[in-house]
């Protein structure tokens, strides 16, 4: 079992459609060569929330990690209970580098590597602002300088001159960035990633082994060797998100409120005053080319490996990310651009059986992977897991299930998604309604129109349903 994480990765990939230009060849080839989930959800869109939900099986009610800063994930559930664990209980030789619990979690897997990434290629004391330059983070010039940095010249940051809106009075860099770092991978922390799990798929095994890659980008900083930057037009000829004037309109104050605050990244109109939107755009795409790099080297080396035939390749990102659409910019909403994810599961070469080159527009979670991975490889069954195995829709992807997907953005905040329609409700009441078959950008709040009340009260029916099969 190949297990690759990709942080804050929206459907901007090619086999996905979410961008027009997005050069994504290694990802679009693996999805040839399974299903591709075009309806895949996250469990919590934060970085924490979602991969304790995909390493427990279980949801955020029932874990309590509902956000980035709750409680760790292991203080909640044993951890011979975690998904590393099932698999070294079931004789697998389990095996993990970069993210893939929030901060890391590769101390759960019995062979593992750790580097810092997320300021890759700085290290974080590099990204550190000095006292003296502290004043000017806030401020309309901000100037971090980073002495004989990567390829030995001296860096100013932010590269994109914004000031801080997140976190102006912290010494510790300014992520909501983005630029291009040089001519080579070597600096970059999934490229040592990637290293360390090609050198681990080229040694004999006599068990079978688990091997989980996490990679950091396109999580912001938005860093990447020139040449990824270089394999897409000049900024003005990136094209922009598809948005609306006036999308916020027909929603409530707590939906603003969670459009237009700098929880995750900076605000959308930081980026329209700046002049930069483009820039962040063309930025976000190299990065998602970088990582697609990395995977191509990847699955280059399983396939040269005398594990080629037999393993088992999962691709997922922990949820999307906003790049200016409901003016907002990184995770933690309740919309389609925040809970949607790219999910690809590839069988073994030696299964002749199995369906190549589907997709299958089903609603599903990524709740669902700790019961499909113990289905798939025949693992002992677990109770209280709150997903479904999705071994039925890998044989038979084009059947309907009528499945409706939780999201949950903190407690109390929730969204629904099925086949063709999708509802968010918040703690203070507020509803929206989405007909994802003829609106997918959610640009139409149905949920006060007259014609739609059947839909409503059957999506808040659902909504009840799921989350209490979740308490």
């Amino acid at each position: 079992m190949v297990f690759i994480a990709i942080d804050d990765l929206n459907d901007w990939i090619a086999c996905l459609g979410g961008h027009p230009q997005a050069i994504t060849p290694n990802i679009d080839r693996l999805a040839g060569q399974g299903i591709l989930f075009t309806n895949a959800h996250c469990a919590a869109p934060a970085c924490k929330p979602s991969r304790a939900a995909i390493f427990s099986g279980r949801q955020a009610m029932q874990t309590g990690v509902y956000w980035n800063k709750s409680l760790d994930l292991v203080k909640s559930v044993p951890e011979e209970e975690l998904l590393p664990a099932h698999f070294a209980a079931s004789g697998y030789k389990t095996l993990g580098t970069g993210k893939l619990l929030h901060g890391g979690g590769t101390d759960l897997f019995q062979s593992n590597y750790k580097t810092e990434q997320r300021w890759s290629p700085f290290s974080k004391a590099q990204a550190t602002y000095r006292p003296d330059e502290l004043p000017s983070k806030g401020g309309p010039n901000p100037r971090h300088v980073i002495k004989a940095g990567p390829g030995g010249r001296d860096w100013i940051l932010p590269m994109n001159r914004l000031p801080s809106e997140r976190n102006p009075d912290k010494r510790g860099g300014e992520s909501f960035d983005w630029g291009p770092t040089g001519e080579t991978d070597a600096e970059m922390g999934d490229t040592r990633i990637t290293n360390w799990a090609m050198a681990r798929l080229d040694e004999p095994r006599k068990s079978p082994f688990f091997l989980a890659v996490g990679y950091y980008r396109p999580h912001i900083p938005l860093f990447a060797p020139q040449q990824d930057f270089d394999r897409y037009p000049a900024a003005e000829e990136i094209l922009l998100p598809e948005v609306i004037a006036d999308d916020l309109a027909d929603v409530g104050p707590a939906a603003k409120r969670w459009a237009l605050e700098a929880n995750t990244a900076g605000t959308h109109q930081l980026v329209e005053e700046s002049g930069q939107w483009r820039e962040a755009v063309r930025a976000y795409l190299a990065c998602v080319t970088f990582a697609d790099r990395q995977v191509g080297r990847l699955l280059e080396s399983l396939e040269k490996s005398p594990h080629a035939d037999n393993t088992w390749i999962i691709l997922w990102s922990d949820h999307g990310w906003h790049l200016g659409e409901k003016q907002h910019w990184g995770k933690w909403t309740g919309w389609r651009e925040s809970t949607r994810v790219p999910l690809i599961i590839v069988p073994p070469r030696n299964d002749a059986n199995a369906p190549r080159g589907e997709t299958c527009h089903e609603a599903v979670g990524l709740i669902d992977l700790y019961p499909t991975l113990i289905d798939i490889c025949k693992l002992q069954p677990r109770g209280g897991l709150a997903g479904t195995s999705l071994a039925p829709l890998l044989a038979n992807p084009k059947q309907k299930t009528g499945r409706a997907v939780l999201t949950t953005f903190d407690e109390g905040n929730h969204a629904i998604s099925t086949r063709d329609w999708r509802y968010i409700r918040y703690n203070n009441g507020e509803e929206e309604l989405y007909q994802c078959a003829n609106d997918p950008h959610e640009w139409k709040n149905l949920a006060s129109s007259p014609e739609q009340a059947g839909q409503l009260e059957k999506m808040r029916n659902l909504l009840e349903e799921t989350t209490r099969a979740a308490r």
